[in-house]
């Protein structure tokens, strides 16, 4: 893959940037083998990598920025590990997250919460009410989420108005469907970033990322920054996106 540089630096172009960026955030416990470090290290340092791209995300102007934290399917890893991220999503959403409201961040959270325990829903109903006026960018974090789950809880919200007569199933359309989506009123990603080498989508935003661009690195979450992001942008505006015509 080819880079325009100029003094070893990327061009983006900031008339081009895409408005919303999901991330598939891969290889913390990579990262952490490599280094001889428990699990939980790597997650952590994952969570540090996530902070850097918030904050030059923002810099350079993109409006939604939406991470895969935990999905459905973690539940499988050991229960130490499943303990020890959540620990850690406990810490971030006490101190981390307070310092991207300072910096104009709104935050949501999809996924089924439900399934979370009751501190961190209330954590979370905490962080979404007191960011919901910020208008620097929106951060979406993807917890206990699953893009078929997804579905399946917005087709059982469509079915249940349909059963109780406030919706005719001939009525349905891709706009119905959008709305009971976890991402309603949310643009769809035109960029969707994958790190690790992985080249997955792993049950991320089935619906939504229909005609987004990917871009695959071998960078291990943790290592993941400015740089890294900028090429993943410049590769985006490099595509040409013709969404099935011509």
């Amino acid at each position: 893959m080819f880079f325009k540089k100029k003094n070893d630096a990327i061009i983006v172009d900031p008339s081009r940037l895409p408005k919303h960026i999901a991330i598939i955030m891969d290889g913390n416990g990579r990262w952490a083998a490599k280094r001889s470090l428990p699990r939980k290290a790597g997650h952590k340092a994952g969570a540090e990598a996530l902070e850097r791209v918030v904050t030059e995300a923002k810099k350079m102007g993109i409006q939604h920025v939406t991470v895969y934290a935990f999905s459905t399917e973690n539940w499988k890893r050991s229960n130490d590990e499943v303990a020890a991220i959540m620990d850690l999503l406990r810490h971030y959403l006490k101190d981390s997250f307070q310092r991207f409201l300072k910096d104009d961040v709104r935050m949501q959270v999809i996924g089924d919460v439900s399934g979370l325990d009751v501190d961190i829903q209330e954590q979370i109903k905490v962080i979404v009410e007191e960011s919901k006026e910020k208008q620097g960018m929106t951060v979406h974090i993807a917890l206990n989420y699953g893009g078929r789950d997804e579905l399946r809880r917005g087709i059982q919200k469509i079915a249940e108005k349909v059963e109780s007569g406030e919706l005719s199933s001939k009525e349905i359309s891709e706009e119905t469907i959008e709305a009971y989506l976890d991402t309603a009123g949310v643009p769809d990603p035109e960029l969707v970033i994958r790190t690790s080498g992985e080249e997955r989508i792993s049950n991320f935003l089935l619906w939504q990322i229909a005609y987004s661009e990917f871009y695959f690195t071998d960078v291990l979450w943790p290592d993941f920054g400015k740089k890294d992001l900028e090429k993943a942008i410049y590769y985006y505006q490099n595509r040409e996106r013709r969404f099935g015509g011509r």
